[in-house]
């Protein structure tokens, strides 16, 4: 039987219909997932077309999978960063929800504190377990959505919760009639959906969903959660590991749509961000992140990474403040105590600086020949040189400019005497047997020392300029 498709605008043949499997023994993929050995990654060369929907944007699990990672934050740190997340994701809400627990005293005072700020994005979510008990707190907090757990691999139904699918999947659409009859959006976390057993257990319990979406005229997101980092975007691979195949079959076999579908994924395997980049090209409109990509064990994706990526794929910002990205890596380094480690792209210390004295050089005569954009402009973070033996005067005075902020007139050439009076201490230092980069406080006090005076108008600029911005 053939259909005229409203997507492609082809006639095509009618979508073959899953039913649920309910199998006596779970399939735990044992071909690719025998624990013994590293994760295999089979390929079947089927591949998907891409699908971008016409909405992409960003959700936040910060304070949720992300604090599960770090030291819990105060209710004062939740609120600060949750406006900052306002300010990131811009009037378009790009940022466009943020999901709490509320299974503590500090967990709802945060919700509530967030709540009375007002603001229409981020949405303020939460996150509970599929049983009744749960769902009572979101009732109570008078929320308009929540997340509810529903594992999807035979790992989880099978080993975790000892059941049968067939009775994982009426334990699921109970809780997901529950929030429906009292009017409140439900998000349907697909845990471990890539162990899981595509169109034996996924395709079915997300055609279900969808039916019940209709039916209640209520939207049902689903969250496809690649919760163990297996997710693999390479073209052809096979289920259950392509990320392409699991967004395709969901919008093409369980008529999920794009602003329903949601993608979540971990680090294990170094591809999370390559994944949530794929699951929005397949048609996924949600990517959901953490700040830092903080989250269980590898992390979650980081927040700052898919909002540099939406740009690169829109062309735009479309009003997002990439600067506030620096300063949440501030606010987390100088608030929270969280380390940042020094070469993470964005918001590391060391992201777009140099200590080759040739790379200096070129920095100070034309910066984009060793930086990847403009740094200064998009993310208030100037391009610098960490300086040690090797910087020579460009990389001193390369420095200079980016720690004091120096533009145009201001600037000072590497033939400046005080760069100069520097460098000679510099030396000096190594001479005496150091062998490790010059930080910043370091180097700022050494050109006090040499002259105070200038010191003192160079501080200004750089308070002056800082503040500007703020």
């Amino acid at each position: 039987m053939l259909e005229f498709s409203d997507k492609t605008n082809l006639l095509e043949q009618s979508v073959y219909h899953y039913d649920l499997q309910d199998v006596d023994e779970p399939n735990l993929y044992r071909d690719l997932f025998d624990y013994e050995h590293v994760p295999k990654i089979s390929f079947n060369h089927r591949q998907v077309p891409m699908h971008v929907p016409a909405e992409l944007w960003i959700t936040d699990t910060t304070f949720r999978d992300g604090q599960q990672s770090t030291s819990p934050f105060t209710v004062e740190q939740i609120v600060t960063l949750y406006k900052m997340l306002h300010r990131l994701g811009g009037p378009k809400g790009l940022v466009r929800q943020s999901e709490f627990f509320l299974y503590t005293d500090k967990d709802r005072e945060a919700v509530e504190k967030c709540l009375e700020l007002g603001y229409e994005f981020p949405e303020v979510t939460s996150w509970i377990r599929a049983n009744e008990k749960d769902f009572e707190l979101v009732k109570a907090m008078g929320l308009k959505e929540t997340g509810i757990l529903v594992s999807c691999s035979d790992y989880h139904i099978f080993q975790k919760m000892g059941m049968k699918r067939s009775q994982a999947m009426d334990k699921y659409l109970g809780i997901v009639k529950a929030a429906l009859s009292q009017g409140i959006r439900p998000r349907c976390h697909f845990e471990d959906i890539t162990r899981a057993d595509f169109y034996g257990f996924v395709v079915p319990f997300a055609t279900e969903l969808m039916n019940l979406s209709r039916e209640s005229g209520i939207p049902i997101r689903i969250r496809a959660c690649d919760t163990m980092g297996y997710g693999v975007a390479f073209p052809g691979v096979a289920l259950p590991r392509s990320v392409p195949g699991i967004i395709y079959g969901l919008q093409h076999f369980a008529h999920v749509p794009s602003h329903l579908l949601e993608w979540h994924g971990h680090n294990d395997f170094y591809k999370v961000v390559n994944n949530a980049t794929t699951a929005w090209l397949f048609g996924a409109s949600g990517v959901n992140c953490a700040l830092l990509g903080i989250g269980e064990r590898t992390g979650n994706c980081p927040l700052e990474a898919m909002a540099i990526e939406y740009a690169s794929l829109r062309g735009t910002t479309d009003g997002m403040d990439l600067s506030v990205i620096t300063e949440v890596a501030e606010y987390f380094e100088e608030e929270i105590g969280y380390m940042i480690p020094a070469r993470t792209p964005f918001v590391g210390r060391s992201f777009n600086s140099t200590r080759a004295g040739i790379h200096a050089d070129g920095l100070l005569k034309n910066e984009e020949i060793y930086n990847i954009f403009n740094t200064a402009k998009i993310l208030n973070r100037p391009a610098t040189v960490a300086v040690d033996s090797h910087s020579g005067l460009a990389g001193i005075a390369h420095w200079m400019n980016g720690y004091f902020r120096l533009k145009d007139e201001e600037v000072v050439g590497k033939r400046s005497n005080i760069v100069a009076a520097v460098k000679d201490r510099v030396d000096a230092l190594y001479a005496q047997g150091r062998n490790t980069v010059m930080g910043d406080d370091e180097l700022a006090n050494i050109v006090k020392d040499v002259d105070e005076e200038f010191y003192d108008e160079l501080m200004i600029i750089r308070h002056r300029k800082h503040k500007h911005h703020k």
